[in-house]
């Protein structure tokens, strides 16, 4: 390798590492602004997209136009998306960021699932053993109590519902980012998604405005930081790197997260969390693998609009 090719690696490892701390910053900014889910991810979207829409535009010229099929389909995966951080969010304010954060990364294994019967793709026995640490792990995380009285956290449950609206959006779009640039990608998928929200919350009489200074500076937060300049590094990592350290390497997004929460939110993790939460991890990892000799990460809750499959 040549001193060019080991800086530029180098690069790479620090914009993805830069990365993982801006969206693990997701959670703590939706705890933060203490609003309603549903006006916490419609202005992290608007926030977002009042930057990749215009940059969108502006490089309309220079990319190959998207057509009408893939701009649809991104579109809804918007749609879906847009309703992924609805229930996400709102999950967040109901339990731990570090839980919400992790529950909702088992979006990779439902992806892998609609694979299977959408596109009659082949899942190694990895995957599936993968699939059942995981929801063993889910079952930990929950608690005992949970199960003896089958009385469920909404929190929790909100959060697996996250990874399926997100694990919808993924398999969506999965054909239409084959041929639409990052850019592109997050202008139309931020604009339906806003646009989606923002009926949704007028629809419900959500309050979207005066609220305190901190709410509006963790909005702007997430939609700058954890949104847009989170996934423009790792967007740019991943173009540089090999795909399975870098799908990997990203589930340090919950380690970061649950690390901020102490400080921050004074959330300290219960011994049965912190048990199910490594469970859980070592699931996904495991299920990541089936993709280790491609050239696409594995997907997961925290790529968040990003237009590659890598996960939020």
């Amino acid at each position: 390798m040549s001193d060019q090719e080991r800086k530029q690696v180098l690069l790479a490892y620090a914009a993805l590492a830069a990365g993982i701390v801006c969206i693990g910053f997701s959670a703590i900014f939706v705890k933060m602004a203490a609003v309603p889910g549903i006006v916490s991810a419609f202005y992290r979207l608007l926030f977002a997209g009042m930057v990749v829409v215009p940059w969108g535009i502006w490089r309309r010229g220079a990319v190959p136009r998207p057509t009408a099929r893939q701009a649809l389909l991104v579109a809804a995966g918007g749609v879906f998306f847009a309703l992924d951080l609805t229930v996400w969010n709102t999950s967040i304010l109901l339990t731990s960021a570090a839980t919400a954060t992790l529950l909702a990364n088992n979006a990779s294994l439902w992806v892998g699932l609609g694979a299977l019967f959408l596109f009659r793709e082949h899942l190694p026995l990895r995957y599936w053993c993968g699939l059942l640490i995981s929801i063993a792990g889910m079952a930990v995380l929950l608690g005992a109590a949970s199960w003896h009285t089958f009385h469920w956290h909404l929190g929790e449950l909100l959060a697996i519902a996250a990874s399926f609206f997100y694990a919808a959006y993924l398999l969506t779009t999965q054909r239409a980012r084959e041929g639409v640039d990052t850019v592109t990608f997050m202008a139309i998928s931020h604009a339906a998604g806003a646009l989606l929200l923002l009926v949704l919350n007028l629809a419900a009489g959500s309050r979207l405005s005066g609220y305190s200074t901190r709410s509006w500076l963790a909005l702007i937060g997430m939609g700058l930081i954890s949104q847009m300049l989170g996934w423009l590094a790792i967007n740019y990592a991943i173009g540089h790197l090999r795909a399975a350290p870098v799908s990997v390497t990203l589930l340090g997004q919950v380690v970061v997260t649950a690390l901020l929460s102490i400080p921050i939110l004074g959330e300290l993790p219960s011994t049965h969390q912190v048990v199910g939460g490594v469970v859980v991890l070592t699931g996904i990892y495991l299920a990541n693998q089936r993709n280790r000799g491609g050239d696409v990460p594995a997907p997961s809750r925290y790529t968040a609009g990003a237009a590659e499959e890598i996960n939020p």
